[in-house]
């Protein structure tokens, strides 16, 4: 019994370690960790970073996100907007707190074989409501 017992602890603590693809992608961008958060792209990612914009490889977004990270310490991000409906597809809106101001960010992560990859990020200059 005890054995059996210890065995559902171990599954139900398993499956509550697969993060949520969408707050996973969250948390790494709250960490500011762009070598941890490029782990999570796919190997081609479209990208906006403020001006910069373009299809960029795993290496050259993690160079582009630790300059915004370094010029833009984050203090916060909430997420406002998702979109779950489609299994193979999740779509976050967010707003990213920083001390220079807030940033709308917008996050696509499609289902490639079973993991779950950021195809397209985007942060943006909030716009004044």
């Amino acid at each position: 019994m005890k054995l059996l017992l210890l065995g559902f602890v171990f599954s139900l603590f398993t499956f509550q370690q697969k993060a949520d693809p969408v707050e996973k992608t969250v948390g790494l961008m709250r960490q500011s960790s762009a070598k941890e958060l490029v782990k999570t792209f796919a190997p081609n990612i479209e990208m906006t970073i403020l001006t910069d914009e373009g299809v960029y490889s795993r290496e050259q977004a993690e160079t582009i996100l630790n300059n915004f990270f370094n010029k833009n310490p984050i203090s916060g991000i909430k997420v406002i907007h998702r979109v779950d409906s489609n299994p193979a597809l999740k779509y976050a809106v967010c707003s990213l707190s920083t001390r220079n101001g807030n940033f709308r960010t917008s996050i696509s992560i499609k289902n490639n074989n079973g993991n779950f990859e950021v195809t397209e990020l985007r942060i943006e200059e909030e716009k004044a409501k």
